[in-house]
């Protein structure tokens, strides 16, 4: 539905959403990227909203806003506005002196009003909101020195043989930017520091099995060509990018989940997938049953300290 006014009226559920300025554009065109108004992620997030809502639903998020596109000023937000509507979910968690009231997405309504606001990435927590100090997904972000993304799918093959030799099962997503995520599902009983603790001698084992391929030095100077497995989002109040969300990048790539077997397609990169695409590759349930197989990290710590003896 179309106002007077140039407001649309979306149906999400048993809410309606009003959409202000669809004609807005978020994503300009140029080169090879297409041009995307507010109204193609409005249409967008409706259409991924069963896919995604799952990856969402509970968890505290951070919003990457840009009213004005990408052309414009860019806003992190934490702290969820007093103007927002009363029926989208809060939750307050603490931070070193005081709270901060995050939003969570739990319903489709929920996810289109957050695309009105210009919300175009949405950076979830690891943790649950019933939960925040006990993370469920533990993430390894695979940050290459360039754009090289042949470096990238070698990592992830020698992290996917690692996570094997650990009996700990994993998935992948494209970031959209130029690296990829693999997740491991855990079982919401260790704490951020036992997650992260682990996560960073799984990246150091690698690494000194591969100096001269993978680092994980944290300051770039240190780094060279090597690339960066980084675990530092495995901490309290840290975020990774969402499953299915929009990246804020020319042609509105997409954060998308892929199978291990896609990691061999030559025609793979991180920007593979825009708002065009990429619930088609949604509606192929990539993680098919994979993050609800959460694991304790006891007898794959064992394994690696065998490994590392």
């Amino acid at each position: 539905m179309s106002g007077g006014d140039g407001t649309r009226r979306v149906r999400a559920g048993r809410r309606t959403v009003e959409v202000h300025r669809p004609d807005k554009v978020l994503f300009p065109g140029g080169g090879d990227a297409k041009e995307y108004t507010k109204g193609d992620l409005v249409d967008y997030h409706r259409a991924v909203a069963p896919f995604m809502l799952p990856h969402l639903r509970g968890r505290p998020l951070m919003l990457e806003r840009h009213p004005d596109g990408l052309d414009g000023p860019r806003f992190m937000q934490k702290n969820t506005p007093d103007g927002y509507p009363e029926w989208i979910t809060r939750v307050e968690v603490a931070k070193e002196g005081g709270t901060v009231r995050h939003t969570v997405c739990d319903d489709t309504a929920t996810l289109l009003y957050l695309a009105d606001q210009a919300s175009i990435a949405l950076h979830r927590w690891l943790s649950r909101a019933d939960s925040v100090g006990h993370p469920d997904r533990l993430v390894f972000d695979l940050d290459p020195a360039g754009d090289d993304f042949e470096a990238v799918r070698e990592a992830a093959r020698l992290l996917g043989e690692l996570l094997d030799e650990l009996e700990l099962p994993s998935a992948l997503m494209t970031t959209g930017s130029r690296g990829l995520h693999a997740i491991v599902p855990l079982n919401g009983r260790h704490d951020f520091d036992e997650v992260r603790s682990f996560a960073r001698d799984v990246a150091d084992t690698l690494a000194d099995a591969h100096p001269d391929r993978l680092t994980t030095a944290a300051r770039k100077k240190d780094r060279g060509e090597r690339l960066y497995l980084d675990v530092q989002r495995n901490a309290y109040a840290q975020t990774a990018v969402a499953p299915f969300t929009v990246r804020p990048r020319p042609g509105a790539p997409v954060a998308t989940p892929i199978t291990w077997d896609q990691l061999d397609d030559p025609e793979l990169h991180a920007r593979g997938w825009t708002i065009a695409d990429a619930v088609e590759q949604a509606r192929t349930n990539p993680w098919s049953g994979l993050l609800s197989r959460g694991r304790a990290l006891g007898p794959a710590r064992r394994r690696l300290d065998a490994l590392r003896a």
